[in-house]
């Protein structure tokens, strides 16, 4: 357990001016109501806030420039400071080890941004991250609708406004570290867009990336080859890596123009759908299979197969065929395969064979 001591060396090695400190515990802490200032969980999602106040307009600010330091150093200084605070700041470790077990719990949503024919993602790096790359979104806030959420972290951490993109049932989910992560599918970005993060010294580059080249997996050399990055840069990417890969290679078919009336603009529309559609399938593939030749979503049935046979009248007829069965009352076998289309059985040959 962390002493009263070990806190006052912290400030010993760390100080803000009182001024300063005193500023920021009135903006965040200091008038939440009294409930709230009994709740340690609370106080620290509010101690983070004044953290990132500090670093944003205190930290390197050429009027006002003071050293940063790390959220526990900067929390030792609240603990002390705050009367209704000082009688726990021996558990201060403790403390913020609960705090962070329940920000594990709190569900992040955010959104992937693909660009214009899905060749691209864009990710984010953190001030504080050295070299990892991940997506833009945040931890919801109480009483918060999810897709509003993901706007919302969208526009701070990148300064592009999805809210006239976002469908609220196109998003891929995955579990991560006993936390839900969210992340809503937005397609048609261009790679000329500008994107300014909103909040300082927490998002410091915005970057496209081939959806190609992302790892599959964390030996996968493919980044370090053609972009000179690890797979290990990729570790918050990783489970979402395969899913948009399939986004990205199930492209709409181009439609051939019936008419000059056909404009470029229904043709987006249907690109467009056909795009949620695949998504749809990715996100909720309870019955769907991937065909990897095709690279298309399909629908597998265990017990029958469906086949079209052509009559000798020109009329395509639907033909529903167990696939236990061996013979039926024909002779020819019509198989989905063109290379099989005059394949014949020998009954006779057959029959000989069975004992």
């Amino acid at each position: 357990m962390e002493s009263i001591g070990d806190l006052d060396l912290k400030s010993a090695e760390h100080s803000i001016p009182l001024d300063v400190l005193s500023d920021l515990l009135s903006r965040f802490i200091i008038n939440v109501p009294d409930a709230a200032k009994q709740n340690n969980i609370r106080i620290c999602f509010q101690i983070e806030l004044a953290y990132w106040y500090y670093l944003d307009f205190y930290v390197n600010n050429d009027n006002n420039k003071l050293r940063s330091c790390n959220f526990k150093e900067f929390a030792a200084h609240v603990f002390q400071h705050l009367p209704f605070l000082q009688g726990q700041a021996g558990r201060l470790n403790e403390i913020l080890d609960e705090w962070r077990e329940y920000k594990q719990s709190v569900p992040t949503y955010g959104a992937i941004l693909l660009s214009e024919g899905n060749s691209h993602v864009l990710l984010v790096q953190s001030y504080w991250a050295k070299s990892s790359w991940g997506f833009p979104k945040g931890k919801v806030n109480e009483d918060e609708d999810p897709a509003h959420c993901a706007i919302r972290e969208v526009y701070e951490e990148t300064g592009f406004d999805i809210s006239s993109y976002i469908n609220p049932e196109h998003y891929l989910e995955a579990v991560i570290n006993e936390q839900l992560v969210r992340l809503y599918v937005i397609t048609g970005i261009s790679r000329d867009t500008t994107f300014r993060p909103r909040t300082r010294y927490e998002i410091k580059a915005c970057q496209w990336f081939p959806i190609a080249d992302l790892p599959n997996n964390k030996k996968d050399m493919t980044p370090k080859v053609k972009m000179g990055v690890s797979a290990n840069s990729f570790f918050m990417v990783l489970p979402f890596v395969k899913r948009i890969k399939a986004i990205s290679s199930c492209k709409p078919k181009r439609q051939r123009n019936k008419s000059s009336s056909f404009s470029e603009g229904e043709s987006t529309n249907k690109n467009n759908k056909a795009i949620a559609a695949v998504v749809m399938t990715v996100v909720e593939p309870p019955v769907k299979t991937t065909d990897t030749k095709s690279n298309s979503f399909t629908t597998t049935d265990t017990t029958t197969t469906t086949t079209t046979v052509a009559s000798s009248n020109g009329e395509s007829k639907r033909k529903v065929q167990s696939k236990r069965q061996l013979f039926c009352a024909q002779d020819e076998y019509v198989f989905s395969a063109p290379s099989w289309l005059n394949f014949k059985f020998d009954k006779a040959a057959i029959m000989e064979c069975i004992p």
